[in-house]
């Protein structure tokens, strides 16, 4: 090969659903790499869902304990998850206890036994948990200079014979810049877990990968029984696509919006339906499903308020079967409510339920119960997360209806209390009027990015058929105010 030449670097995917994308494609093979981070916080539980992903009894991979959880203590507690598959432990996934050499002897007896053992199997995958404790305890007086020589004949044993290694060290992050075992390291990975008020928040940091690019930033994980699950920051990142200007229009269920909406909301858009409490938000949201429905659209609704049994009889209480479609699978009511939540968690159940079903209307119901089912930690990038979610929504096509409410001043007619107004292609507003006495509903369309609208303040009910639009309220000013005055008649 001349130095001219460009070597094309194969990427091991990890069997993360995720965090190939995080790493840019999958991790380069035959890498040198360090899972690092604090107790608890899933080092392990990572490793061994990579390796039941690429081992094989040809290409197996080899897992070094020491002096920690012996292999059947810890595999006690990994079968549990669903990437555990017990026909591959001997032949394709073996389990090396190191702790007698380490506690005897030193570096140069434990890189002898790892390439002993290597040289014996020829692995795809190697991994050292935990390579702190090797360090500790087998280096004792050695220097700095003599610790990164080892690392460094490790890294080039195991590179020499194809296989991707990885250490797992509890580490702190001061520790990055004088460790010489993250000098030597091809990629560094970083495992944070983080208590929040009542919340655990786990996060996922690239701080290092040798050859691409990975994405930046701390990335939302979660661990479940299907083991490790990554949420890329990249969601929304790219921007929007331009949209046709001749769009079909999507009917909302209520024939007189329609008319003031121009034919209705127009298909890929983001609408958000603004008002206070008990103005009929999750009423007219209710009713878009259930129009698509109706035409055969199959939908999407994420509450964060209500379970979906609740969510299910109160659309009953409108005429509305959504019992039947959540049966044969036109409508998936998608309930979220962990302590714990993330906006790209959210995403990611999003759009896989519109991959699923075909979904071409998505509710959120409501911003402000999403908000609150967010750990502390992430409330304060609310705005861009959503930006991000939003954006990469309405690129699959669908159409969003999101419900917000906002506290009537009667002096202001507020949209949002996120100042999320720009995110949304439509807005409507819904509010309250004191008219003779009585407390009255009113409606008008905002905003629309498609095209023209009518500017119309227009009364509305909430009935038992759902909300119902009346005329143009005429003979007052002032209604945007809540609080008219009638219009005085001409002086004669």
């Amino acid at each position: 090969m001349s130095a001219g030449d460009k070597v094309t670097i194969r990427k091991l995917p990890t069997g993360v659903p995720g965090l190939d994308e995080i790493l840019g494609g999958g991790l380069p093979e035959y890498s040198f790499n360090i899972i690092a981070g604090a107790p608890g916080g899933g080092k392990t539980t990572l490793a061994h869902q990579i390796i039941f992903a690429n081992a094989t009894s040809d290409r197996p991979a080899l897992y070094f304990t020491v002096l920690g959880e012996p292999a059947l203590k810890m595999l006690r507690y990994q079968q549990q998850f669903q990437f555990f598959d017990a026909a591959k432990l001997g032949a394709g996934v073996r389990f090396v206890n190191l702790s007698q050499v380490v506690l005897e002897k030193d570096l140069d007896a434990v890189l002898a036994e790892i390439v002993r053992e290597v040289e014996a199997v020829g692995p795809s995958v190697v991994v050292v948990d935990s390579f702190r404790t090797v360090v500790r305890k087998a280096a004792g007086g050695t220097g700095e200079a003599d610790l990164q020589a080892f690392v460094q004949r490790l890294a080039l044993h195991l590179t020499s014979w194809q296989a991707t290694t990885f250490l797992i060290g509890e580490y702190t992050e001061g520790e990055v810049r004088d460790n010489p075992v993250f000098t030597v390291a091809d990629g560094l990975f970083w495992l944070y877990q983080q208590v929040e008020r009542n919340s655990i928040v786990r996060k996922f940091q690239v701080m290092k990968l040798r050859g691409q690019a990975s994405v930046p930033g701390l990335h939302t994980f979660r661990i479940t029984d299907a083991g490790v699950q990554a949420f890329p920051r990249t969601f929304g990142l790219s921007g929007r696509k331009d949209k046709a200007p001749d769009r079909r229009r999507l009917t909302c269920g209520v024939p007189a919006l329609d008319a003031m909406m121009g034919g209705g909301i127009p298909e890929g858009d983001s609408l958000l339906i603004a008002g206070p409490s008990g103005s009929g938000k999750s009423v007219f949201a209710t009713q878009f499903i259930a129009e698509g429905l109706r035409v055969g659209e199959p939908g999407i609704v994420a509450i964060f308020e209500e379970r979906p049994e609740e969510y299910a009889g109160r659309a009953a209480g409108f005429g509305l079967d959504f019992d039947a479609p959540q049966r044969n699978g036109t409508l998936t009511v998608i309930y979220l409510r962990p302590l714990d939540l993330s906006v790209d968690e959210t995403m990611r159940e999003i759009l896989d339920a519109v991959e699923r079903t075909g979904a071409k209307r998505v509710v959120i119901d409501s911003l402000a119960g999403f908000e609150m089912a967010l750990a502390p930690g992430f409330r304060t990038d609310f705005r861009e997360s959503l930006y991000r979610m939003i954006g990469a929504l309405t690129r699959t096509g669908v159409t969003i209806v999101s419900t917000v409410e906002v506290t009537e001043t009667f002096t202001e007619l507020a949209l949002s209390p996120y100042s999320i107004s720009f995110l949304s292609d439509d807005i409507i507003r819904l509010r309250y009027v004191e008219i003779d006495g009585q407390l009255r509903k009113a409606l008008l369309v905002v905003k629309m990015r498609a095209g023209d609208h009518s500017k119309d303040i227009c009364e509305y009910e909430i009935t038992a058929a759902g909300l119902r639009v009346g005329g143009r309220l005429t003979g007052y000013h002032g209604l945007i105010s809540g609080i008219p005055e009638p219009v005085a008649p001409p002086a004669r």
